[in-house]
């Protein structure tokens, strides 16, 4: 028979950290990795300030995200995320209802927008956030495609309104950057902030 092996995150040296986010996109990214989670979001005020533009706010929500957590986080390392998207400048969060998230597919056919992901990594005195930006290119998409999309239910929870793990995937032609990194967590860059506070895979 063949060996079975444990999963990653049950053998000995599994990094345990706490994401400061309910994302369950998130959790799973980082769970595939054999990171062991601890899930406490953070509750903050994700109101965009005036003339904010999107990618200095994804850096300040991180941040405050990850701020909140470190009292109550028992000296574990901790990832915060935002994901936002933009177009023309404007940032785009979740769809308050059908016809908003109408708008947004119909916006996005046939052309390239952007998503923006600020990562905050806190460990004791050690800090670090950055921002990772991905270009996602659309598909032209008909009425009917965008209709039958949203009947789906996938694109109420979404920023942007699709998910391209999803059904979402469908419409897009083209990803120019990290994948993940559309999905709710640039996996590379977040790899690289948890080395910088002392979180290395396989120690």
């Amino acid at each position: 028979m063949p060996k079975r092996w444990p999963p990653v995150a049950d053998l000995p040296g599994a990094p345990h950290l706490v994401l400061a986010s309910g994302s369950p996109r998130r959790r799973e990214l980082l769970e595939r990795l054999g990171l062991r989670i601890e899930v406490r979001p953070a509750d903050i005020d994700e109101t965009p300030l005036a003339d904010e533009d999107p990618i200095a706010y994804v850096m300040r929500v991180a941040g405050e995200k990850a701020a909140r957590v470190p009292f109550f986080a028992s000296g574990l390392p901790v990832v915060a995320a935002d994901t936002t998207v933009e177009l023309d400048g404007a940032i785009l969060a979740k769809p308050d209802d059908a016809e908003h998230a109408f708008a947004m597919l119909r916006s996005f056919s046939g052309r390239v927008h952007a998503v923006h992901t600020g990562v905050a990594v806190a460990h004791g005195d050690d800090r670090e956030v950055i921002a990772v930006t991905t270009e996602v290119e659309f598909a032209d998409l008909s009425d009917a495609e965008i209709a039958w999309y949203i009947g789906t239910g996938e694109p109420m929870d979404k920023a942007g309104a699709y998910a391209l793990q999803g059904a979402g995937g469908a419409f897009v032609r083209a990803v120019r950057g990290s994948v993940s990194n559309v999905v709710g967590l640039p996996l590379a860059e977040t790899l690289q902030l948890l080395a910088r506070v002392g979180v290395i895979l396989g120690r």
